[in-house]
């Protein structure tokens, strides 16, 4: 069988410290792959560690504080264990993060019984929200391989989807691609304005902006009218209509390039 990226990262990791995984075997492990440490190198009391307590932990991290926020230190002492500990579960940051990426993927669900289009838009507001819950995965997205179980089950029901209604090959590929690219580029730009903007409304950031609009005024009328009328009035309900007209004309795009039926 095929290992996966997991497996055989975990492979290079053991290889290159053979030492260490030596000493996790001497330590006693688990059925569920915790590790209890031995005196000397454990933290007083703490209870045994495992892989997913440690994702736990760092998905606490990367949502508090985006993926600058963690590393195998911070992970290490949030877990009141060493950075050592935490290596011997996952071989280094990348892991981890594939691992907190497919964790979240169980959060993304794909309808079915209600026609190509409904699991479409179903797809899309799920992985809409997903993001808007954990912003840090935006820039992993296409970055790595998703190939965990989570991340695997959403990808097969979305070809799936857009299967039905009639699309094969590049052409499937195609399409659903152009929905998860809209949602993740449309969804990415409303998480990073609402951590860059925590409590600030649409009205006062526009007032902020007075001295510049005074000048547009005089240079391009029609950008500070436009400001003013469209942006001042911006609300949760603004956000959701603008989402809901671009993903509408994503997928009416995509209607009409349906293969017609046979």
């Amino acid at each position: 069988m095929a290992r996966t990226l997991y497996e055989r990262t975990r492979t290079v990791f053991k290889s290159r410290y053979p030492v260490r995984e030596r000493g996790r075997h001497a330590g006693g492990r688990g059925e569920q792959g915790a590790v209890r440490l031995g005196a000397a190198g454990a933290r007083a009391a703490g209870p045994a560690l495992g892989r997913t307590q440690i994702v736990d932990a760092a998905l606490d991290l990367l949502d508090a504080e985006g993926l600058d926020g963690l590393s195998m230190r911070r992970l290490g002492t949030r877990l009141n264990a060493g950075a050592t500990s935490v290596y011997w579960h996952v071989a280094n940051k990348d892991e981890l993060l594939e691992l907190a990426l497919d964790r979240v993927m169980a959060e993304v669900e794909v309808p079915s019984g209600d026609g190509w289009r409904a699991a479409a838009t179903g797809y899309a507001r799920s992985l809409r929200a997903m993001i808007h819950r954990h912003p840090w995965t935006v820039t992993l997205f296409g970055g790595r391989p998703m190939i965990g179980p989570n991340a695997t089950r959403v990808l097969d029901e979305v070809l799936a989807a857009f299967g039905s209604a009639g699309f094969t090959g590049f052409d499937l590929e195609y399409a659903w691609s152009a929905v998860v690219d809209y949602v993740i580029g449309a969804a990415g730009s409303e998480a990073s304005w609402q951590r860059a903007q925590p409590g600030t409304s649409a009205a006062e950031w526009v007032e902020n902006l007075a001295p510049y609009l005074d000048r547009l005024d005089g240079e391009r009328p029609g950008l500070a009218s436009h400001i003013r009328e469209i942006w001042m009035k911006e609300t949760g309900d603004v956000l959701e209509g603008r989402f809901a007209f671009g993903l509408a004309c994503v997928l009416d795009g995509l209607e009409a390039r349906r293969p017609p039926a046979q």
